[in-house]
């Protein structure tokens, strides 16, 4: 009895409680205790007393002589524990591998190791019950656990906390043995679906001989599996799918899934130029495709395939962002009605950290979709690396533990397999509202692309791979034996299909030009493209100030039948005195007034990112917590005649799966004002590869346009290399054309109309703005409510507090800056000295610094002055895309950081920085 003595610590009054819930509701105590009380309920059969609690005391930690206790006991308990170990480590002993031997494990389920005999195969347990049978022979339990959990689905679910959850699998698995039980219509339509799987890589590895195409050969099944998801989902209600997939078996999935005509494929494959001069395409494994379809049964459904790049899981942020906006737009009351699918690579899923970041999205309230369904297309290698080199876990989806989903690892070769797990996976979504994983393993036919050579690094492998049958021979024998279908069936079809295949290869060759349709363009309905001069052309931002009135009003009045901290109360009043008194906005007030403005309007304002409520540098306070119960107050929400939606969420500690899912949703939502706010500047360089390969030139890759708004946090005031520079170089670098705008504010009055702009126009570009910390309680950077009223956002702004025929030195500068230099210029007394800023580095606003310039006749040293050090900041740029004047450098000398660490050095680097504006000499 020594495997029960950890319980000889428990208290016998533990057992009686536990003992008395399980008697009132089995399904509420943890599943092996549950399997303890059944076991000995059964054994009471033969070992019965007054006493039960203290009995299993006393069987449980050895407190009784072990010839008292019956045998038949203990061999119930002994079953028991065989049913947990099918349950809990089934998974390991399945044939779920078409093309190698599994790894060994051990301990293994041989009933020698939970104290069985072969003596005892034909004893009948009434265990037996807990598998959902009568008593039974081992011989049959055995038999049944074995269907269950070690054939073609090994699933993975002990882990799951929650008793009904796990309750609900069981019984769930236990239908007819977990084995799929399919009629005739439905068998040949997967067959079906498998040929258009087979017979479409088929074709093209024929006609582009050597192409790349990321085949999906080793993983044709999910073809079908896919087809009857978005089937059964559509009948339990779905009405939006929302797909992301890397390449490999993309152009299948377009094809096959989507519908997207193969022509437009062929055209792609040979090579052919656009359609349309303004934007450079991408290569046709990255291209996505939105389209509405009905389903066998008649249902319309909508379906989207996000474009993406070649960094692989980012599109999975990118989906759960088009998925919630998507929601929140078209079913608010009821999220399952959006279904995101996330297609993942094993090697991929396994070390990508973005998956990480995405998963501990699932349950948050502000990136929340009500459970994605998770498919991997397990190759078993990564690009030439071998699985055991590609990860230290188990499973290549054990970061689904994360969140406690289920996993189910399943054959590629079973079709019949494949789809019922898919079928048990959105069940399960459907049910519960949660992720759920689906491991297909399978194989990849060729190298990592289709000009590659795998037998250099995987030579045993593809041996095996070479003789090996495709899933569609595979199962049209099967459907053979059952004879479902006859010995012509599948040539049939294949001669249909490639005849298709044929005639649009045909028709496409016809044709000059590539079309390419933009993603999601029915979200996009009355926007136009436009050119970076069309950019520069004012919009009218101005706002009434019986409005503006009415928002102030709602953000600086508190409920007065809740207690705030007195902190809150000074701050919430500073609001009401700023704009009712002295006439003096801060940032912040101008922020929210600009948010009011465009709620009353009817557009939607989200707001995401690390402290983004209170506001890293507490001055945004959107939301505010009552003293006592830490209740949430929106003050913005009081606005009685708001038309749009507010919402604003701190997000987990992560940048590049927060920003790539706040980038889907402003891709679905071109009414929304879509917000990410890094904590500091240089931390969104941790959601680099968003910025570079979706921010920066979606719209150039996919026809895609994106609103999405970057608030960066900038500005030298000694805090170091990690909090000062937000890294404007590397922004300004990526900027070409029309891609974005990027702006350095100096006044919270410009700032309002930059955000108001953002959602006036026709069309929408991604914003990054980079934003003040010092700036924000600096009484010098204030506005007034006219500016508000009647004002437009500012490319420039001249200098308005000198004599132009004075002015010897003209200084042009951005952001803080310019507050530095203006104190050191009245402090010297330097009227000489003209401080141009410029608020939008890009688009340039040229032709406006060609007007100010004109206007100082005596000027003979310009002078271009930032914070930042030579190499990074504004001057390279500047240098590259201004060349009206001879420009004299003033700032920090070339650094490796940003910033120094020691205060006193960052403030007299800065020091000198300052003083090489007003003094020639210093020049370097």
């Amino acid at each position: 009895m020594d495997r029960f003595s950890f319980l000889n610590a428990a208290h016998t009054e533990f057992f009686a409680q536990l003992y008395d819930q399980y008697l009132e509701n089995p399904d509420s105590v943890e599943p092996s205790w549950r399997s303890f009380f059944q076991g000995f309920d059964f054994g009471m059969t033969t070992y019965n007393d007054e006493n039960p609690v203290q009995q299993i005391v006393e069987v449980s930690t050895g407190n009784v002589d072990c010839s008292l206790v019956s045998d038949k006991l203990q061999k119930e308990f002994n079953v028991l524990k065989l049913i947990d170990g099918y349950r809990s480590r089934g998974h390991l002993f399945t044939k779920t591998n078409p093309v190698r031997d599994r790894r060994k494990t051990t301990p293994t389920l041989d009933i020698e190791n939970f104290g069985l005999t072969t003596a005892d195969l034909s004893t009948v347990f009434d265990a037996a019950q807990v598998i959902g049978i009568p008593p039974s022979s081992l011989q049959d339990i055995i038999t049944r656990l074995k269907a269950i959990y070690c054939q073609h689905i090994g699933v993975e679910y002990m882990y799951i906390r929650n008793p009904g959850v796990v309750k609900w699998v069981q019984d769930k698995l236990g239908v007819n043995n977990n084995q799929p039980n399919f009629s005739s219509e439905e068998k040949k339509n997967i067959l079906n679906k498998l040929n258009q799987a087979v017979s479409f890589e088929n074709f093209l590895h024929t006609k582009y001989v050597g192409q790349k195409r990321f085949s999906l050969e080793g993983g044709e099944t999910i073809i079908p599996a896919l087809d009857a998801l978005i089937e059964k989902a559509a009948e339990q209600g779905v009405e939006q799918f929302v797909m992301g997939m890397a390449h490999r078996g993309r152009l299948n999935v377009l094809a096959n899934i989507f519908g997207k005509s193969t022509q437009d494929i062929f055209g792609e494959f040979d090579g052919k130029d656009y359609d349309q001069e303004y934007f450079d395409g991408d290569v046709k494994y990255h291209l996505g495709l939105t389209a509405d379809k009905k389903t066998r049964t008649g249902k319309s459904i909508n379906i989207n395939l996000a474009p993406n790049p070649s960094h692989l899981e980012t599109v999975g942020a990118v989906i759960e962002g088009i998925t919630r906006a998507k929601q929140e737009k078209y079913y608010p009351d009821d999220f399952s009605k959006v279904l995101p699918i996330a297609v993942h690579g094993d090697a991929a899923i396994a070390g990508q950290g973005i998956l990480y970041e995405i998963i501990q999205m699932a349950l948050l309230d502000g990136y929340k979709t009500g459970g994605t369904i998770h498919i991997v297309i397990n190759n078993q290698v990564g690009f030439t690396t071998n699985y055991l080199d590609a990860r230290s876990s188990t499973y290549c989806t054990d970061v689904a533990k994360v969140t406690l989903s289920p996993v189910l690892h399943v054959n590629a070769d079973d079709a019949e397999a494949v789809v019922h797990a898919m079928s048990f996976a959105l069940d399960y979504r459907m049910q519960f509202g949660r992720d759920v994983f689906i491991d297909l393993l399978g194989y990849r036919k060729y190298g990592h692309n289709e000009g590659d050579e795998p037998r250099f690094t995987q030579p045993v492998l593809y041996k095996i791979i070479a003789k090996h049958q495709n899933p569609r021979d595979i199962y049209a024998e099967k459907l053979l034996a059952e004879r479902v279908i006859d010995a012509t069936y599948v040539n049939g079809l294949e001669k249909e299909y490639k005849a298709t295949l044929e005639e649009n290869l045909e028709a496409s060759r016809k044709k000059d030009l590539t079309i390419i349709t933009p993603f999601m363009q029915n979200e996009w309905q009355g926007y136009k493209q436009v050119t970076s001069v069309q950019m520069l052309e004012k919009v009218d931002t101005s706002y009434p100030k019986e409005k503006l009135t009415e928002i102030a009003n709602s953000i600086s009045n508190l409920p007065t039948d809740k207690k705030f901290i007195s902190k809150i109360q000074k701050l919430i009043n500073d609001r009401k005195t700023m704009f009712f008194e002295t006439d003096k906005l801060d940032w912040g007030m101008a922020e929210h007034l600009a948010y009011g403005s465009l709620l009353q309007e009817g557009f939607d304002v989200r707001i995401s990112g690390q402290d983004v409520e209170r506001g890293t540098f507490s001055h945004r306070h959107a939301v505010v917590k009552v003293e006592d119960s830490e209740e949430e107050v929106i003050l913005i929400n009081s606005l009685k005649d708001k038309k749009g939606n507010f919402n604003i969420f701190n997000s987990h500690l992560s940048e590049y799966g927060v920003l790539g899912f706040d980038y889907g949703y402003a891709l679905a939502s071109p009414k929304a004002l879509t917000i990410w706010e890094a904590q500091f500047g240089d931390f969104s360089n941790g959601a680099q590869i968003m910025i570079d390969q979706y921010i920066s030139c979606g719209e150039d890759k996919w026809n895609n346009q994106n609103g999405i708004v970057l608030l960066l946090p900038h500005g030298y005031e000694g805090q170091g290399a990690e909090h000062s520079s937000a890294r404007m170089e590397r922004y300004l670098q990526l900027c070409a054309r029309q891609n974005m705008y990027v702006a350095d504010c100096t006044t919270p009055a410009n700032f309002f109309h930059l955000l108001r702009r953002q959602l006036k126009t026709e069309f929408r570009k991604p914003l990054i703005v980079f934003t003040p910390k010092s700036l924000l309680r600096d009484p010098r950077c204030v506005s007034s409510v006219e500016e508000l009223v009647n004002g437009s956002f500012q490319e420039t702004i001249d200098d308005t507090t000198v004599n132009k025929k004075d002015v010897k030195t003209l200084v042009f500068c951005t952001g803080k800056f310019y507050y530095d230099i203006t104190a050191e210029r009245e402090n010297n007394g330097r009227n000489d000295v003209a401080v141009v800023r410029i608020e939008q580095l890009f688009p340039l606003p040229v032709e406006q610094l060609k007007a100010i310039i004109a206007q100082y006749p005596n000027a003979d040293d310009y002078v271009w002055a930032q914070e930042e050090p030579k190499n990074m900041g504004a001057f390279s740029y500047m240098l590259m895309n201004f060349d009206l004047v001879k420009w004299r450098l003033a700032s920090l000398r070339q650094y490796a950081a940003p910033a120094a660490g020691s205060y006193t050095r960052a403030k007299r680097r800065h020091a000198d920085a300052i003083r090489m504006v007003f003094d020639k000499n210093l020049f370097r």
